[in-house]
């Protein structure tokens, strides 16, 4: 596949060189952005492949749902007795009721399976990233001695 963001040939670090703020370390800036958008493609590389997982766990689900319903139908349209067909109807109902729930189930723990990955990927990157700001800024040299001294 070939490379569709329109800033990759771009390095912003090498920009960014001659932009001098006092008191910032604008590359140790720079490298946490770098790590927030690693951060953010990773996420988004979970919640894909979250949301495949599901869009197939659906399929498989429809594809038995129209095996089953095919075999039901072929059951209850079969001779037999009346009442016998009610109670088995009953007994139908009830088991695709039950697998319905756990399917349901299944697939909303599969959802909170990946909402939690990514949830921690950004906690820790934003715990990382404080620090990173923190150690980003430099400490004036006066104000340093000022506070040694108090």
């Amino acid at each position: 596949m070939a490379n569709t963001n329109p800033f990759a040939p771009v390095d912003f670090t090498k920009y960014m060189a001659d932009f001098k703020v006092p008191g910032f370390d604008v590359e140790k800036l720079m490298a946490a952005q770098k790590k927030n958008f690693d951060t953010l493609v990773a996420a988004n590389r979970l919640a894909a492949e979250g949301a495949q997982a599901l869009m197939q766990r659906q399929i498989q689900i429809a594809r038995e749902g129209v095996e089953e319903a095919t075999a039901v139908w072929q059951e209850l349209t079969a001779a037999g007795e009346p009442k016998d067909k009610v109670v088995r109807q009953a007994e139908l109902t009830r088991e695709g009721y039950v697998r319905t729930v756990a399917n349901v189930k299944a697939m909303g723990d599969a959802f909170a399976r990946t909402n939690a990955e990514m949830f921690e990927l950004f906690n820790t990157r934003f715990v990382e990233s404080l620090d990173e700001v923190k150690g980003a800024v430099k400490a004036p040299a006066a104000a340093t001695g000022k506070k040694a001294a108090a």
